[in-house]
């Protein structure tokens, strides 16, 4: 049976730069998955349809639920936590 066994990066300290980047790289996350669920035909329904491939979330990221939109969050700061915890940075070039 499957047992996740995520990277532990409670201990990560974003700096706040990185923190507004979070917003940012959320929303492209929901971009990036409704383009691929475009492609593979799905279009926007009220409820979800897996059989007839729709989907409420087929919809610009600020029309989200918070749920959804947290669930994107996550993943960003997630990433890039783990992106820190293994030694990398991350740095703007102006």
């Amino acid at each position: 049976m499957y047992q996740p066994k995520p990277i532990d990066t409670k201990d990560v300290i974003l700096p706040e730069e990185l923190l507004a980047l979070t917003e940012q790289i959320a929303e492209n996350v929901h971009d990036v998955w409704a383009s691929g669920r475009i492609a593979e035909g799905w279009t926007y329904g009220e409820v979800k349809d897996v059989e007839h491939k729709k989907t409420p979330f087929l919809v610009p990221y600020e029309e989200l639920p918070e749920s959804e939109k947290d669930y994107d969050r996550n993943t960003a700061l997630e990433t890039l936590k783990l992106i820190i915890k293994k030694g990398y940075q991350i740095n703007k070039v102006i």
